[in-house]
C-alpha cells in the first residue's frame, strides 16, 4: 500500500489500538450518520400526510423523495475527489452544515416548492456523510480491527431504519408533520457544534483541479438512471394511462446509461494522470467487485422489500400502519445491536463464516414473503423479518471490510465513493422493480373489479419471488469473497480499540 505521512495514519498502522483523536472523529461521524439515515427513513411514511397538508397530487409529493434520491445519486460520486481534496473536518462541517440549512428550511417551509428546496439541500449534505464515515473508518482504525468498527456501522444503517418509521408514525399522529423536522434538527446542530469544537484532520488533502466535465457527465448519468427508476417506484409506471410516464422513465435511464458509458471513459483518461473524480482502478481488484456487486444485490433486495413490505402488509394482509411497523421494528433492532458482534466474528474467523448463511438467510426470507396472505400469522411475518435482518446483520460487516480493505490506501475514497453510489443505484432499482410488479397487478386486478387484498396478493407473491430469484447471485459470489491480506497480520482477539480508547 501506499505510504501516508499523516500522524493519524502513522499512529494506528504501527499500534495494535485507535489514536483518542480518531476515535473522537469516528464517534462523531457515526452519530451525524445516524441522524442524516434517520431523517431519509422518516419521510417514507410522511408523503400521504405531506400530500394532504399541503393539498398537493401524490405525483409531485412523490418528488419529495424522489429529488432526494436524486441529489445523493448525483452527489456520492463526486466525494471520491472531495474526500482527497478537502479535509476531514472541512468535508464534516460543509455536510451538516448543508444537513442542518436543509432541515431549517423544511421545518419553516409554507408550501410545496420550499419543502422541495430543503429536501435537496439535505440531500446534498446526506450524500457526503457515508462515504466520509467510511474512508475515515479505513485510514483510522488497523486493519486487522476493522471488522469490529465496521459493525458500528451496520449498527447505524440499521437501527436507523429501525426507528425512522415507527417515530415517524407517532410524531404524525400526535404532533404533525413539522415535528419531523423540528426534532431532527436539535440533534443536528448539536452534531455541528460538537464537530466544530472537536473535529480534527486526518490525513492530507491534495490540490488536484477538479474536473468539471466529468461532474456534468456524473449528473446526467446517475441522476438519470435514478430518476427514470424512482418513476417507477413511485409506482405510476404500472398505473391505467401510466404509459408516457414508462416512456419518460425509460427514455431517462437509457439517457443516463449513455452519459455513464462516457463518464466511464472520461475517468478511465484522466486517471493515467491520477486526476479522476472517480478512479476506476477500485475495480482492479477481484475481491472488491465480487463484494460490491453482492452489496448491491443485496440492496436492490432490501430496499426494494422494505418499500413493497409496508404497503404490502397493510393492503393485502390487512395490517394497520402501526403493525406494520412493529413488525419491522424487532428484526431492525436485532440487526443494529448484532452489528459489533458480527464485526468480531469477521475479525476473528474471515467473511465466509458471515456471508454465506447470512446470504441465504435473505433469499429464505424474500420466499417466505411472497407466500404471504390474508391469514399470514403476524408472529410468523416478525420472525421472517428478525431472520432477514440476521442475514442483513451477517452481510454487511464482512462486505464493507472486504471490498474497501482489497483496495490500496490511496483509493478508499474512491472505493468509497462507488461502492455508496451502486448501492443508492441498486436501491432505486430494487424499489422500481418491486413496486412496479406490485403496482402493474394491483391495477390489472381493480380494473377487473377485484378488491384491493385479492387484486394485489399476486403482485406482491411475484415482487418478493422474483426478489428471492435475484438474491441467489449473492449465494453464490459469498464463497469467493477473501479476507484481505492485511487484515490477517495480527489475530483479532489481540485489539480492543474501544477499551483501549479514553474518549469511549
Amino acid at each position: 500500500m501506499s505510504s501516508d505521512s499523516s500522524p493519524a495514519h502513522a499512529q494506528t498502522q504501527h499500534n495494535d489500538t485507535i489514536d483518542p483523536a480518531g476515535m473522537k472523529v469516528i464517534w462523531l461521524l457515526l452519530v451525524a450518520a445516524f441522524v442524516a439515515i434517520l431523517n431519509e427513513t422518516t419521510m417514507a411514511i410522511a408523503i400521504p400526510e405531506l400530500n394532504k397538508a399541503l393539498d398537493i397530487p401524490p405525483e409531485l409529493g412523490q418528488w419529495l423523495t424522489s429529488a432526494f434520491m436524486l441529489t445523493m445519486a448525483v452527489v456520492i460520486p463526486t466525494t471520491g475527489f472531495l474526500l482527497q481534496r478537502f479535509t476531514t473536518r472541512q468535508i464534516f462541517l460543509a455536510a451538516m452544515i448543508l444537513f442542518s440549512a436543509g432541515t431549517l428550511i423544511c421545518l419553516v417551509s409554507q408550501g410545496f416548492l420550499l419543502l422541495l428546496i430543503g429536501r435537496i439541500v439535505q440531500a446534498a449534505g446526506t450524500g457526503i456523510m457515508m462515504p466520509l464515515l467510511m474512508t475515515t473508518m479505513m485510514n483510522v482504525v488497523p486493519a486487522h480491527s476493522r471488522g469490529r468498527m465496521m459493525g458500528r456501522v451496520g449498527l447505524v444503517i440499521s437501527l436507523a431504519p429501525a426507528i425512522g418509521p415507527t417515530m415517524s408514525g407517532i410524531v404524525l399522529d400526535s404532533l404533525g408533520w413539522r415535528w419531523l423536522f423540528g426534532i431532527i434538527l436539535p440533534i443536528a446542530l448539536i452534531a455541528l457544534a460538537l464537530g466544530a469544537k472537536w473535529m480534527t484532520n486526518l490525513g492530507e488533502s491534495t490540490h488536484a483541479p477538479i474536473d468539471v466535465i466529468s461532474i456534468v457527465l456524473s449528473v446526467f448519468a446517475f441522476g438519470g438512471i435514478v430518476y427514470g427508476l424512482s418513476q417507477f417506484g413511485g409506482g405510476h409506471g404500472g398505473e391505467a394511462g401510466g404509459g408516457s410516464t414508462s416512456t419518460l422513465a425509460w427514455a431517462t435511464i437509457g439517457g443516463g446509461v449513455v452519459f455513464l458509458a462516457l463518464f466511464v471513459w472520461r475517468q478511465l483518461v484522466l486517471q493515467k494522470g491520477d486526476r479522476a473524480l472517480l478512479d476506476l482502478r477500485v475495480f482492479n481488484s477481484r475481491n472488491y467487485v465480487f463484494s460490491v456487486i453482492i452489496m448491491a444485490v443485496v440492496a436492490l433486495s432490501m430496499f426494494g422489500t422494505f418499500s413493497l413490505l409496508p404497503l404490502y402488509l397493510q393492503s393485502v394482509v390487512g395490517l394497520g400502519a402501526t403493525q406494520s411497523g412493529l413488525v419491522l421494528l424487532p428484526g431492525s433492532m436485532i440487526m443494529g445491536l448484532l452489528g459489533p458482534v458480527m464485526g468480531r466474528i469477521y475479525d476473528a474467523r474471515g467473511p465466509k463464516t458471515l456471508l454465506v448463511p447470512g446470504t441465504i438467510m435473505i433469499a429464505s426470507s424474500m420466499f417466505a414473503y411472497s407466500t404471504a396472505g390474508v391469514g399470514t400469522p403476524i408472529w410468523l411475518l416478525i420472525i421472517v423479518q428478525i431472520v432477514m435482518s440476521l442475514g442483513l446483520a451477517a452481510s454487511f460487516t464482512p462486505l464493507f471490510s472486504a471490498s474497501l480493505g482489497s483496495l490500496e490506501r490511496h483509493l478508499y475514497s474512491h472505493g468509497s465513493a462507488a461502492l455508496n453510489t451502486l448501492q443508492q443505484v441498486a436501491g432505486a432499482a430494487g424499489t422500481a422493480l418491486l413496486i412496479s410488479i406490485y403496482s402493474a397487478a394491483l391495477h390489472s386486478g381493480q380494473a377487473e373489479g377485484k378488491s384491493v387484498p385479492e387484486a394485489g396478493a399476486p403482485g406482491g407473491h411475484a415482487a418478493f419471488l422474483l426478489a428471492t430469484v435475484i438474491a441467489i447471485v449473492p449465494i453464490v459470489l459469498a464463497f469467493f469473497i477473501r479476507k484481505p491480506e492485511d487484515q490477517e497480520e495480527y489475530p483479532a482477539e489481540v485489539v480492543e480499540p474501544t477499551e483501549a480508547s479514553p474518549v469511549e
